[in-house]
């Protein structure tokens, strides 16, 4: 063998192995800090308080890199000085200035000793070299520990490095959008800098309703303003330059507020009068939908028929609501001249409008229709399944092949959305069954009673029954069947709020189904679950309300976090130990038979 092939074969050899120890580093190393929170719908405001207190994520990972020999108040003290990020002197607990340091330098140790974590812009400039000392066992100036001003700004700064690193993935499970009035600024967290690198994003339905409206499909346009004008979000339309004013002069002219008497939400007459009206314009275009794609098999949610017979015959007892000027009892679903130049003026604004594409951007580059971390599938809502346990199928797929065909037609509109390119109306129109229909992963019951809440008396109408989900996860044969179709031990998912008031759990008893989604929103619980993963526990987190954070806020003091502890692990959980980790060790493996080999080759060549 000539100098040149050795030093070529010695080369590759090098690049063989600096690959293997790669993996085999990472595969040793601690699981990443995860958390999971989902439907937050709009609370932009609480999610940013929230995302700011860590979740309660200090005292654990204290707990976690202290030893088990330091007492409760110790540990609490030190989540204090991390959150506070500054020292103070506590009355029953004897820590000076150094002894805090060493310990925070210990704290900083163990996060940092997983590879994977984040390490970029960590450190702020004045103490990174101090600190950066600290971590290796290098000695630092005396002064340090002595001088009071600097052991107090250093601990500031190792406060402060220590927040920067509590969590390494963040895995957000959908709806973002309606109700709360800050769906942007949730989205601008998610996306800023310090995050983006760190979230995982998974569509859930309400986020599925805006996605289509972008991409043009009118009858969720009519659906997001409806939704949008239900809270009387004004504030929220005119920071994304939705301009409604020809939308709310046909409203108030055609449906006074006084003859509005649906169960209509909006607390302003405005708002009231521009619900109805996109109500009326919503089923309209619904019900053309319905009729050009069958295969859908929604025909039970074309109400206007039956409505106009209704209202022609006088037969109206059943009715909440009998002002309908636009509607022909002849051709009922057709719209008028003035309902058809108000929808395409929105759905011209949705599709063009840069401030919504920069958000809605988001969603079609970053989200999916799963995802797989750990040992864990994360979903919004379900898997479709029917009553004996199996996988439903819908256009002709099921299971993990369904998840992943809905995902290539999100990729393929939300390119062309992207590109200002023209849509297929079959891919718009999937997006509205994606929405409501009743075998899509996202929704998840057999209708979307929207037209029989408004307008029908009779309760019983509006019931949404849910699907089959919850009850097939009940059983060990559902479970196994998703842990056998996804390659998973545990299933994360939201959608569906759990009461924790009415001692309702996040977790099965076998700690493989975890609900998280505890009523975010100040529609529902004003409360909201978080999920966190670390290499020692598995504990789902009851969020404070606001009002309970406000009180902690003015006692001084850290806002109430309820846990339930979902799983221990007695030795640290590596990624060895998870999916991920077993793709690892088989490219290893393989990395390793082909350094055997190429060593044993240029051995011979010798």
């Amino acid at each position: 063998m000539t100098d040149d092939g050795f030093r070529l074969q010695t080369s590759e050899l090098d690049k063989l192995a600096h690959q293997m120890l790669h993996i085999e580093n990472e595969l040793n190393s601690n699981i990443p800090v995860t958390l999971w929170i989902s439907d937050l719908h709009g609370e932009g405001d609480r999610f940013k308080m929230i995302l700011r207190g860590r979740f309660g994520m200090i005292y654990q990972t204290c707990r976690e890199a202290l030893p088990s020999t330091f007492s409760i108040d110790k540990i609490q003290y030190l989540t204090q000085i991390i959150r506070k990020k500054k020292y103070f002197v506590e009355d029953h607990v004897i820590m000076d200035t150094q002894d805090v340091i060493f310990c925070l330098v210990d704290i900083l140790k163990y996060r940092l000793s997983n590879i994977r974590n984040r390490t970029k812009n960590i450190f702020k400039v004045e103490f990174e070299n101090t600190i950066q000392r600290l971590i290796s066992g290098l000695p630092v100036p005396d002064q340090v520990f002595e001088e009071d001003v600097l052991s107090r700004r250093l601990i500031s700064h190792l406060a402060y490095s220590i927040r920067q690193i509590l969590v390494d993935r963040i895995i957000v499970l959908g709806d973002i959008f309606d109700r709360g009035s800050q769906p942007d600024k949730i989205i601008r967290i998610l996306s800023s800098y310090s995050y983006k690198d760190m979230v995982d994003y998974v569509f859930g339905n309400h986020d599925i309703l805006w996605m289509g409206a972008v991409a043009g499909h009118k009858s969720l346009v009519a659906e997001a303003m409806r939704i949008t004008c239900r809270y009387d979000h004004f504030e929220m339309m005119e920071r994304l330059a939705v301009d409604s004013t020809k939308l709310a002069e046909f409203a108030e002219k055609t449906y006074p507020v006084a003859l509005a008497t649906g169960k209509f939400k909006a607390r302003t007459d405005r708002g009231r009068s521009m619900e109805k009206a996109l109500t009326v314009i919503q089923f309209k275009l619904e019900e053309q939908v319905i009729d050009d794609f069958p295969e859908y098999d929604m025909q039970n949610r074309k109400w206007l028929e039956r409505l106009a017979e209704m209202l022609k015959t006088g037969n109206t007892e059943g009715l909440l609501d009998t002002h309908f000027p636009t509607i022909d009892f002849e051709n009922p679903a057709k719209l008028t001249v003035e309902e058809q130049d108000i929808i395409d003026d929105l759905t011209l604004q949705f599709t063009r409008n840069t401030k919504i594409k920069r958000l809605l951007g988001y969603f079609f580059k970053q989200g999916k229709t799963y995802h797989i971390h750990n040992n864990s599938l994360n979903i919004h809502a379900l898997v479709p399944s029917v009553e004996d346990g199996s996988f439903e199928e819908f256009l002709g797929f099921s299971g993990r092949a369904l998840l992943d065909y809905l995902q290539k037609v999100i990729v393929r509109v939300g390119k062309r959305y992207l590109a200002n390119e023209k849509q297929e109306a079959k891919d718009q129109a999937l997006f509205f069954y994606l929405w409501c229909g009743p075998k899509s992963p996202f929704f998840g019951k057999h209708a979307m009673k929207t037209f029989e809440r408004y307008f029908l008396k009779d309760p019983e109408t509006h019931v949404e029954r849910t699907l089959y989900w919850k009850k097939n996860l009940l059983t060990d044969t559902f479970k196994q069947k998703l842990k056998d179709e996804f390659g998973i031990q545990r299933v994360v998912f939201g959608h569906t709020p759990v009461d924790y008031l009415k001692g309702k759990q996040m977790a099965s008893s076998d700690g493989v189904a975890i609900n998280v989604d505890g009523g975010f929103a100040a529609a529902y619980y004003n409360r909201g679950h978080a999920l966190v993963h670390t290499p020692y526990q598995l504990f789902g987190i009851i969020l404070p309300t606001p009002e309970e954070m406000k009180e902690a806020a003015l006692k001084l003091e850290s806002a109430p976090l309820d846990i339930e502890l979902i799983d221990e692990f007695r030795n640290p959980m590596k990624i060895k130990d998870t999916a991920r980790g077993e793709f690892l060790a088989r490219q290893s493996k393989i990395l390793l038979q082909r350094i055997t080999k190429l060593a044993s080759d240029t051995d011979r060549g010798n």
